[in-house]
């Protein structure tokens, strides 16, 4: 461990599972102070009671527009002010357009779209006055290469990334960076409603990662120099072929 987060607040959302959860244990390893975000109130005070006591939870339904508001005021309060956001909730929804379920779709795209921009937008602020953040979206490789099988969700992925990008070059002259990891598939609960031979197949040639390897990406990141932003990083299993 080489405490490389000592001193520093980081949040993240959809932190009681996955890829968010990998995350916050790699930054409290770290030395980081991490407020978990998720909306699973008994998981959180668990989880946190087991990660230690840097590890503060913070219920907070993302889908609740004002309970986003006012997450940055809740996070100062319990943990002191914000140096890092991890933009990582959000969910999955594959399969043909034809047949897919529009009201699925609306709520895996509130999610992953206007929760995660209005998360950003209440932090924002905080980060300009105090001239330094860092700001990093659980984006997917389907943010730079559509998938054919899951357009809906690639489409998210695409606003994320241009949500991304050009709030990235707006805040930069703040001290602020913003930038994206994008794995390919992860043994997440997102994948849940994959076809179990698809699966199956995936597990048996070494086409998943695990999420530790997506959070060693985002160490990564936000360990670099402060002149230096890593704005996509795009992390693969090396059997997957894009």
């Amino acid at each position: 461990m080489a405490e490389l987060m000592t001193g520093k607040v980081a949040a993240i959302t959809g932190a009681a599972s996955g890829i968010g959860l990998e995350c916050a244990r790699t930054l409290l390893a770290e030395g980081a102070t991490v407020v978990l975000i998720d909306r699973a109130a008994d998981r959180l005070e668990k989880l946190c009671d087991e990660l230690g006591p840097q590890a503060k939870p913070l219920v907070v339904d993302l889908l609740d527009g004002a309970q986003v508001d006012t997450m940055a005021a809740r996070i100062e309060e319990i943990a002191g002010p914000l140096d890092i956001l991890h933009a990582n909730a959000g969910t999955y929804i594959g399969g043909a357009a034809a047949e897919g379920n529009p009201d699925d779709w609306d709520r895996m795209l509130n999610l992953n779209i206007n929760a995660a921009f209005r998360s950003v937008r209440a932090v924002l602020p905080g980060m300009i006055e105090r001239k330094s953040g860092d700001v990093i979206f659980t984006s997917s490789v389907a943010g730079v290469v559509p998938v054919v099988w899951e357009p809906i969700y690639t489409a998210s992925k695409f606003a994320v990334q241009a949500f991304l990008h050009t709030t990235r070059r707006q805040v930069s002259q703040h001290g602020i960076r913003m930038g994206a990891v994008l794995p390919g598939p992860v043994v997440t609960a997102l994948l849940d409603d994959w076809p179990k031979a698809k699966m199956e197949e995936a597990l048996a040639n070494g086409s998943l990662m695990q999420p530790r390897e997506v959070a060693e990406a985002v160490l990564f990141m936000l360990s670099r120099p402060r002149n230096v932003v890593i704005r996509d990083l795009v992390i693969l299993p090396n059997s997957v072929d894009l």
